[in-house]
Protein backbone atom coordinates (compact mmCIF):
# COMPACT_ATOMS: atom_id res chain seq x y z
CA UNK A 1 0.00 0.00 0.00
CA UNK A 2 1.81 3.30 -0.83
CA UNK A 3 2.75 4.98 1.73
CA UNK A 4 0.96 8.16 1.28
CA UNK A 5 -2.51 6.38 1.21
CA UNK A 6 -4.72 6.89 4.19
CA UNK A 7 -6.81 3.90 5.82
CA UNK A 8 -10.24 3.90 7.40
CA UNK A 9 -10.67 2.27 10.93
CA UNK A 10 -13.95 1.58 12.26
CA UNK A 11 -13.37 0.82 15.99
CA UNK A 12 -16.79 -0.71 17.45
CA UNK A 13 -17.03 -1.26 21.46
CA UNK A 14 -19.10 -4.46 21.28
CA UNK A 15 -19.07 -6.06 25.08
CA UNK A 16 -22.30 -7.19 25.46
CA UNK A 17 -21.69 -6.91 29.54
CA UNK A 18 -21.99 -3.01 28.84
CA UNK A 19 -24.95 -1.56 28.15
CA UNK A 20 -25.43 1.58 25.01
CA UNK A 21 -24.69 4.09 27.40
CA UNK A 22 -21.11 2.83 28.66
CA UNK A 23 -20.24 1.69 25.39
CA UNK A 24 -20.64 5.25 24.05
CA UNK A 25 -18.76 6.43 26.92
CA UNK A 26 -15.52 4.25 25.51
CA UNK A 27 -16.00 5.15 22.22
CA UNK A 28 -16.34 9.59 22.84
CA UNK A 29 -13.40 8.90 25.39
CA UNK A 30 -11.32 7.13 22.55
CA UNK A 31 -12.08 10.09 19.97
CA UNK A 32 -10.82 12.69 22.32
CA UNK A 33 -7.47 11.19 22.55
CA UNK A 34 -7.49 10.06 19.12
CA UNK A 35 -7.80 13.96 18.11
CA UNK A 36 -5.22 14.73 20.10
CA UNK A 37 -2.97 12.81 18.19
CA UNK A 38 -1.04 13.95 15.28
CA UNK A 39 -1.08 10.57 13.28
CA UNK A 40 -4.65 11.00 13.22
CA UNK A 41 -6.20 12.49 10.27
CA UNK A 42 -9.90 12.39 11.21
CA UNK A 43 -11.71 10.89 13.78
CA UNK A 44 -15.74 11.12 14.41
CA UNK A 45 -18.54 8.98 15.21
CA UNK A 46 -20.32 7.06 12.88
CA UNK A 47 -23.76 8.32 11.54
CA UNK A 48 -26.86 6.04 11.80
CA UNK A 49 -27.36 5.41 8.31
CA UNK A 50 -31.25 4.07 9.71
CA UNK A 51 -32.33 6.21 12.61
CA UNK A 52 -35.25 4.94 14.40
CA UNK A 53 -38.74 6.33 13.19
CA UNK A 54 -39.37 9.72 15.46
CA UNK A 55 -36.07 10.39 15.91
CA UNK A 56 -35.56 14.11 16.20
CA UNK A 57 -32.28 14.00 16.36
CA UNK A 58 -30.35 15.87 13.23
CA UNK A 59 -28.37 12.67 12.55
CA UNK A 60 -28.61 10.18 15.42
CA UNK A 61 -25.24 8.10 15.77
CA UNK A 62 -24.36 4.55 15.76
CA UNK A 63 -23.97 3.55 19.73
CA UNK A 64 -20.07 2.60 20.78
CA UNK A 65 -18.65 3.19 17.03
CA UNK A 66 -15.98 5.28 15.54
CA UNK A 67 -13.93 5.76 12.11
CA UNK A 68 -10.64 6.97 12.09
CA UNK A 69 -8.96 8.27 8.91
CA UNK A 70 -5.04 7.87 9.21
CA UNK A 71 -2.48 7.88 6.95
CA UNK A 72 -0.49 4.31 6.00
CA UNK A 73 2.85 5.65 7.06
CA UNK A 74 1.43 6.66 10.72
CA UNK A 75 -0.74 3.30 10.73
CA UNK A 76 1.54 1.45 13.31
CA UNK A 77 2.13 4.10 16.02
CA UNK A 78 -2.07 4.51 15.46
CA UNK A 79 -2.00 0.48 16.16
CA UNK A 80 0.56 0.58 18.87
CA UNK A 81 -1.53 3.05 20.95
CA UNK A 82 -5.02 1.35 20.34
CA UNK A 83 -2.79 -2.04 21.67
CA UNK A 84 -1.98 0.13 24.72
CA UNK A 85 -5.68 1.84 24.69
CA UNK A 86 -7.83 -0.81 24.45
CA UNK A 87 -6.26 -3.94 25.53
CA UNK A 88 -9.19 -6.42 27.64
CA UNK A 89 -12.33 -4.71 26.12
CA UNK A 90 -14.37 -6.30 23.27
CA UNK A 91 -13.56 -4.67 20.14
CA UNK A 92 -14.48 -5.40 16.64
CA UNK A 93 -11.70 -3.17 14.30
CA UNK A 94 -12.44 -3.06 10.43
CA UNK A 95 -9.16 -1.88 8.12
CA UNK A 96 -10.09 -0.56 5.09
CA UNK A 97 -7.48 0.52 2.32
CA UNK A 98 -7.00 0.37 -1.37
CA UNK A 99 -10.18 -1.20 -1.82
CA UNK A 100 -9.71 -4.47 0.12
CA UNK A 101 -11.35 -4.62 3.69
CA UNK A 102 -10.06 -6.64 6.98
CA UNK A 103 -12.39 -6.99 9.97
CA UNK A 104 -11.33 -8.69 13.14
CA UNK A 105 -12.77 -9.17 16.86
CA UNK A 106 -11.12 -9.02 19.71
CA UNK A 107 -11.67 -10.24 23.52
CA UNK A 108 -8.74 -10.08 25.21
CA UNK A 109 -5.39 -8.53 25.44
CA UNK A 110 -3.98 -11.65 23.56
CA UNK A 111 -6.74 -11.36 20.93
CA UNK A 112 -6.31 -7.45 20.58
CA UNK A 113 -2.68 -8.37 19.97
CA UNK A 114 -2.81 -10.82 17.39
CA UNK A 115 -5.52 -8.49 15.88
CA UNK A 116 -3.44 -5.26 15.55
CA UNK A 117 -0.70 -7.96 13.93
CA UNK A 118 -3.04 -9.17 11.14
CA UNK A 119 -4.34 -5.34 10.54
CA UNK A 120 -0.53 -4.56 10.24
CA UNK A 121 -0.02 -7.57 8.05
CA UNK A 122 -3.11 -6.37 6.10
CA UNK A 123 -1.99 -2.25 5.83
CA UNK A 124 1.71 -3.43 4.59
CA UNK A 125 1.53 -6.52 2.96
Amino acid sequence: MPPNSNLKLTIAFADLDLDAEERDEQAQQLMSELKQMDEVETVDRVLDPNPPEGNKAIGGFLVGLLMAEVNVANAKNLMGFLGDRLSGKTIELEVEGNGKKLKVKANSREELKAAIAEAERFIHG
